[in-house]
């Protein structure tokens, strides 16, 4: 199930990563708590009453390998504020699987898109590791220990890193290409200027629904 919840994670991150990752964010991000909107038993209804039904639509998104999801959108207009929802009962739109967060907010721990792997690993007060890049599922990063691998929350983040688009043709990046796995400590991570691409948010499969069958 831990897989499930990552893979959705990673649908969504894929789907609607912002296109300048590196850029600086514009306005203080705003820290989220679980609960509410973004609790386990939020829905399409509470989303759209929160935001406001103008700016919130509802559809099929598409991620990693033309997964189908039912999402709903929120301001997807304003870069600073887009988020995206997704549910575990795609039927009737409710019990959150994840929500993408929009740069303008941040973890209760206080990570948001933009952070380099150094701050990242300040939070967490621990080293960790990252999936190696350029490829559908890289960049997501992986705690084992620290603040950040059992958050006391009542939910997970599934934290995406990426490189800057651009680096100097004499810079070996096979360390950091395709399926391999990254310690936070890696040099490479500062000189590409890795930083954090997208943050979601995310709950296991919620015990009042049947199990899925696969």
């Amino acid at each position: 199930m831990i897989a499930r919840i990552s893979l959705l994670a990673l649908s969504l991150a894929l789907a609607v990563a912002p296109a300048m990752a590196n850029d600086k964010v514009k306005t203080a991000p705003q820290a989220i708590s679980c609960d509410g909107v973004f609790g386990p038993k939020s829905s399409d209804a509470l989303v759209r009453e929160t935001f406001g039904d103008e700016n919130v639509e509802t559809g099929t998104v598409y991620g990693v390998e033309g997964i189908e999801l039912e999402a709903t959108t929120v301001y997807p207009d304003d870069p600073e504020r887009v988020m995206q929802f997704s549910w575990w009962d795609e039927e009737e739109l409710e019990y959150l699987s994840s929500v993408e967060l929009a740069p303008s907010q941040e973890t209760p721990a206080g990570v948001k898109i933009g952070m380099s792997v150094a701050e990242v690993e300040a939070i967490n007060g621990a080293p960790f590791t990252i999936g190696g890049f350029w490829w559908d599922y890289g960049g997501g990063a992986m705690f084992e220990k620290g603040a950040l691998a059992n958050p006391e929350t009542g939910c997970g983040f599934w934290i995406r890193f990426a490189p800057k688009d651009e680096y100097p043709e004499s810079v070996d990046v096979t360390p950091v290409s395709g399926e391999v796995t990254v310690p936070s400590s890696e040099p490479l991570l500062e000189t590409l200027d890795v930083r954090v691409q997208s943050i979601n948010l995310g709950y296991p499969w919620p015990e009042e629904l049947p199990q899925p069958e696969y």
